[in-house]
């Protein structure tokens, strides 16, 4: 009984240790050959013989860089942009709508909840031609609010998170609150809300990140240079034969991790705990 505890611990930690290795391998190579001299990121060794800032510096000077217009402060600001925005809308959208299908019985709430349940498990690609085409009828293609409609509206297909933390919070607080008086939006904002930190910062983030990190929805609305993300634009330098910015590209792909590696390192705390209550319910 003890030798098969020992080998399935022994197994576990090995898993882990390569799970590990999986992981921070590719971050690593990607944060050396940013630092690298030249253009090409083969190399005898894995860290630099020598090391340069050029690439960093690169990035702030748009001209003349691979032959190419690479604004990558304007792609910066285009991806903070529609980042934040939804990430606050979408947040708001996810809240009130859990808040609503958590407290509230009102006829068709079980067939709305299996809808949305049901749509969940497909790809979200599955309808980016509905998506462009109905986009292009608002004549909102190239624009962010394209993007920043599409990430929010999204988001409210993860509400079984918050529904499952608001459902952990006493009703008689609820009900204490409205024999004083309080109405429904002033209960929401009042006295849930104060408790919903971590579910919050759980929402936030993953919409953020969401946000933050799309590729296909992106290269599919933003056609004009100005209007890309970063994830287009970084792309867009090394998707031809000919490019030699694989080290422009990786110095960029360490900057576009800054601000997630930032907001996880000091939310931590809340993102577990939030992710931990909200799993209690379904």
């Amino acid at each position: 009984m003890k030798t098969k505890r020992s080998l399935r611990l022994f197994f576990s930690y090995l898993l882990l240790i390569f799970i590990g290795i999986a992981s921070i391998y590719p971050a690593l190579w990607t944060i050396m050959s940013s630092f690298k001299v030249g253009d090409s990121l083969f190399s005898d060794t894995f860290i630099p013989n020598q090391f340069t800032l050029k690439h960093y510096s690169d990035l702030f000077h748009p001209e003349n860089i691979a032959g190419k217009q690479v604004p990558y402060v304007k792609w910066y600001w285009n991806t903070l942009k529609i980042a934040t925005m939804s990430m606050i809308i979408g947040t708001m959208i996810q809240l009130l709508t859990a808040y609503a299908v958590s407290r509230f019985r009102f006829k068709g709430r079980k067939t709305l909840l299996s809808t949305v349940l049901v749509l969940g498990m497909f790809p979200g690609f599955m309808s980016m031609i509905a998506i462009y085409v109905f986009l292009v009828q608002l004549n909102l293609l190239d624009t962010p609010w394209a993007l920043i409609i599409v990430y929010s509206a999204g988001a409210a297909l993860g509400l079984f998170v918050a529904k499952g933390f608001f459902d952990t919070i006493p009703k008689s607080l609820e009900e204490a609150a409205r024999i004083d008086g309080a109405n429904h939006f002033q209960v929401f904002s009042k006295i849930i809300l104060p408790l919903s930190r971590p579910i919050i910062t759980y929402i936030s983030l993953m919409t953020f990140t969401g946000a933050w990190m799309d590729f296909i929805f992106a290269g599919l609305i933003l056609r004009s240079r100005d209007q890309w993300t970063l994830a287009v634009g970084l792309f867009n330098l090394v998707d031809s034969y000919s490019s030699t910015a694989f080290t422009l590209f990786a110095a960029g792909a360490v900057l576009v991790a800054v601000p997630i590696t930032i907001l996880f390192a000091f939310t931590q705390r809340f993102l577990v705990e939030g992710l931990t209550s909200g799993a209690n319910k379904g």
